[in-house]
């Protein structure tokens, strides 16, 4: 089988005034794609129905990447710290994600990815956890926190069954906790905060490929190397499919 499709959903860039930060955002995604083999289609909100039909029924996998918060009226929810909400990338996700489950296509979520997957299977967010966040991308360094992998897991699989904490990169403010996984799900990483424990991996059962976590693998540059094998997983299991 040639190099599998991956639909990319991801921020909408034609803001003048926000489109150079965006479009370099944006463009690690589609990188790391490449570098584990796959072939990125990238795909915002503006995208019309047609062109949201055909990607839909030619992705060999789907990529939901970093972005804004979700709208907590998807999980129910008052407005309660969330920033910066856009119901139509909510919109195109979850139609995206449904057209993945039909078609049982790979899914890999990134930070708010990982929140999407959640929140669509039944979970919620905290809405604002302090200390998660650093500086503005791409300003250096990266804040970073310990991030502890589940053993047994798909992803302590992929990395080799690590059994010491990976150094990765923060920048988010809103989180999984255990008490708001989604029933289907289950916590594959773990880290510590100041509103307790987070899930900062989460996935499911089963040979599919489903699964997300709360760092930034697209961003290399304050990564571990561990990381690319995500990448490379997921792209072999929609080259696989």
């Amino acid at each position: 089988m040639g190099a599998p499709l991956i639909l990319i959903t991801v921020a909408d860039h034609d803001d003048p005034s926000d489109a150079a930060p965006i479009h370099l955002i944006n463009a690690r995604y589609a990188d790391g794609v490449r570098r584990a083999g796959g072939i990125p289609i990238l795909m915002s909100a503006n995208a019309n129905e047609e062109q949201r039909a055909t990607a839909f029924a030619t992705m060999d996998g789907l990529l939901l990447s970093g972005g804004a918060d979700i709208d907590p009226a998807r999980y129910n929810e008052p407005v309660d710290g969330a920033i910066g909400i856009e119901p139509a990338r909510d919109a195109l996700e979850w139609a995206a994600l449904d057209a993945a489950d039909r078609r049982g296509i790979p899914v890999f979520g990134i930070c708010r990815g990982l929140q999407f997957l959640n929140v669509h299977r039944g979970g919620s967010l905290l809405q604002h956890v302090e200390g998660q966040v650093g500086a503005a991308y791409p300003a250096t360094p990266a804040l970073s926190h310990p991030l502890d992998v589940q053993g047994g897991t798909k992803l302590a699989q992929i990395l080799g069954d690590r059994t010491t904490p990976l150094a990765v990169n923060s920048y988010h403010h809103q989180a999984v906790s255990p008490e708001r996984l989604a029933p289907t799900l289950r916590a594959s990483a773990f880290t510590d905060s100041p509103r307790g424990t987070l899930v900062e991996g989460l996935e499911e059962a089963g040979e599919r490929f489903v699964l997300g976590v709360q760092c930034h693998p697209e961003r290399t540059e304050s990564s571990p190397a561990d990381l690319e094998r995500v990448w490379a997983a997921f792209v072999e299991a929609a080259r696989g499919r």
